[in-house]
């Protein structure tokens, strides 16, 4: 009971500063006035649950999103995804909130997570935990905890269980959205104040924005030119300061905005290609530290998704 307090009370004390800024005024890259948390059905009470699909994955449906959860068994986050009241579609190729790349002690584990063998089960307060085992190859076992927390919010809680020292470790947390979302940018440090970068191409095809100069280092150790797939970022600003992380997309055209938000201890840079390249995606970097055999640690991001107002009632 009081962990699932201490979710609620998380997932309130994020929500408050992402209504206020989807209520602001256009005079950045922050939504319009136009954009607010889309209210559920009154007739209807917000589904928080993941349902079985029978498939080896799960259903949801908030009023608000709908989707698919390890869709088919495979290890991928929310498939399928919609915007209930407008009907458009939010993501597309491998997903939302998707764990990728895994880096530790100079190594790269296989192309990424979503690429394991896992499991799946529904917890009984309605959450999904993925599971990956240890291997002989992986020193740690990786949990992935799905949350409906609102309406409008998924969250993920990833934990690691290391069964050897894991130095430098990294979860990469992917979302590739759907190419309606063409707007990317980032709450990040400016030369006067914190403000919005935008991922524009003048800064570079692929952009990461770390937490502070030790981030960067770590980014920058080599573990992003180990195979497959190699990526030679470009870093434009370092994260906004402050104990929360925010990165987000945008579909203009929709009236839709998608904002994350994670600890900043727990989230070490936000990535992003230049914001109209065909992955339309969104990354964040997880722990970023070296955890000892034994440890277990956890980090958690939350997936904001807010919609067109409805229409005042006459």
């Amino acid at each position: 009971m009081a962990r699932r307090m201490n979710r609620c009370a998380w997932a309130a004390g994020l929500l408050a500063p992402l209504l206020a800024l989807a209520a602001a005024p256009e005079t950045s890259p922050a939504p319009s006035d136009a954009s607010r948390e889309t209210s559920a059905p009154a007739t209807e009470a917000p589904r928080l649950r993941f349902e079985p699909d029978g498939l080896g994955g799960f259903l949801f449906d908030t009023g608000i999103i709908r989707g698919r959860l390890h869709a088919g068994g495979a290890s991928l986050g929310v498939t399928e995804a919609y915007h209930v009241p407008t009907g458009a579609r939010l993501d597309q190729s491998k997903g939302l909130l998707s764990h990728y790349r895994v880096f530790a002690n100079g190594r790269r584990f296989g192309n990424g997570a979503w690429d394991w063998p896992s499991t799946a089960s529904l917890l009984p307060d309605g959450r999904v935990e993925v599971r990956w085992a240890d291997t002989n190859d992986r020193p740690f076992t990786l949990r992935a905890r799905y949350q409906l927390t609102r309406p409008g919010i998924l969250t993920v809680e990833t934990l690691v269980e290391a069964r050897a020292e894991l130095r430098g470790f990294e979860v990469f947390l992917a979302s590739y959205f759907d190419p309606a979302f063409t707007n990317s940018f980032v709450l990040a440090k400016g030369r006067a104040r914190d403000g919005y970068a935008n991922a524009t191409l003048d800064k570079g095809e692929w952009q990461m924005y770390p937490r502070d100069a030790a981030a960067r280092a770590l980014a920058e150790d080599g573990r992003w030119q180990l195979e497959p797939h190699p990526v030679n970022w470009t870093f434009p600003a370092e994260l906004a300061s402050g104990p929360t992380v925010r990165a987000f997309r945008r579909a203009l055209g929709k009236g839709l905005l998608a904002t994350f938000s994670a600890d900043a201890a727990d989230c070490f840079a936000v990535a992003t290609p230049h914001q109209t390249e065909a992955h339309f995606s969104t990354y964040l970097s997880l722990f970023g530290r070296t955890l000892a055999a034994g440890e277990t640690a956890r980090a958690r991001v939350a997936l904001i998704i807010t919609g067109p107002a409805a229409p005042a009632s006459p």
